[in-house]
């Protein structure tokens, strides 16, 4: 049996991978810890509590102390870390809670995993020779793209908002212990992700709730920024690829080569949203355009050639199946 400790999947991402990798790898005991603010919730993970091989902690990955003990007392052999903070618009309000949990999170992480995993710089214990650290990051660390290209590994970083800084600078942290301590590490760098159990703040979870509720439904400027989207099981099935067969000290992109403008979203969920649920107006009627917000990037796009030609990667979801399945979960829901 392996020991794994997993950071912050009470919240979106996590909560879809953690059931995944529990019933892939039955050899495999999962450690979460999470701090359970605002974005966590253990209703997400309620299909996992009566399995032995999974163990909830409630704590903060800045908790050196914590940390240490939870490393010590399950024999830590593995870390994927998902925990931090990552919406935008607070990241705009409040920007040093991002620095302390994205930053100094990581930090404490791998500087633990190091000192637990390793003797020395380049020198792994003998029982760690396959401890990996695999550290969960964005698109919005490059910044924003014109009308055409896409994000590639070796795309120059750009950050533009709080949060996309604090999650270059920890991958940046991450590549520092890969080159100065030889840490067996993995970065993967993904696009947006939809799918069931995302917060009600994030753009599509906001555009069902609002209809549903007949209220305006806020679409930010124009309307015109663009985004790649991922449906969350697809992106696990990704980390998954990469945290057993990725090369160490590498980062790879995870892309659905799903590229919609926030109009396009709106107008497919609203039609969805007629025809599943209809009223005597369609639900078109209540896109309501506002401000946009501070350094709001224009396009994001992933080229996820190097994920799928060196690990067979490919997603299962294209964008027109995966908003389906992700409509009917939040329909059962909100009613």
């Amino acid at each position: 049996m392996r020991n794994i400790l997993l950071t912050g999947t009470a919240g979106f991402i996590g909560s879809n991978f953690v059931p995944y990798f529990l019933e892939k790898y039955p050899e495999y005991t999962l450690i979460n810890l999470d701090l359970l603010t605002y974005a966590g919730n253990l209703e997400n993970l309620k299909e996992c509590e009566g399995n032995s091989r999974y163990k909830f902690i409630k704590g903060d990955i800045c908790n050196r102390e914590l940390v240490e003990f939870i490393f010590r007392e399950y024999d830590i052999q593995g870390v994927i870390h998902f925990a931090a903070e990552s919406h935008v618009d607070n990241s705009i309000k409040n920007p040093g809670v991002f620095v302390q949990t994205n930053i100094n999170g990581t930090f404490t992480l791998l500087d633990i995993a190091y000192k637990y995993w390793m003797d020395k710089p380049f020198t792994c214990k003998a029982k760690y020779q396959d401890a990996r650290f695999h550290h969960i990051s964005t698109d919005e660390v490059y910044g924003t793209l014109g009308e055409t290209g896409f994000f590639t590994e070796s795309t120059p970083y750009a950050p533009n908002s709080p949060y996309s800084a604090s999650k270059a600078s920890s991958d940046m942290i991450v590549r520092s212990y890969q080159e100065t301590y030889g840490l067996n590490s993995v970065i993967t760098n993904c696009s947006n992700n939809y799918g069931p159990k995302q917060h009600d703040e994030k753009l599509i979870p906001t555009i069902i709730r609002k209809a549903l509720s007949n209220q305006s439904i806020p679409i930010y400027g124009d309307g015109k920024n663009i985004r790649d989207w991922l449906y969350v099981l697809d992106h696990c099935k990704g980390i998954d690829l990469v945290y057993h067969n990725g090369k160490s000290g590498q980062t790879y992109n995870i892309g659905g080569r799903n590229e919609r403008t926030n109009l396009q979203i709106v107008d497919r969920i609203c039609t969805i949203l007629d025809e599943k649920v209809p009223t005597t107006k369609s639900y078109k009627e209540l896109i309501t355009f506002v401000e946009d917000r501070s350094g709001h990037d224009r396009r994001y796009a992933i080229d996820a050639t190097k994920l799928e030609n060196e690990l067979g990667w490919k997603a299962d979801e294209n964008f027109d199946s995966g908003i389906v399945k992700t409509i009917e979960w939040y329909l059962r829901k909100y009613n």
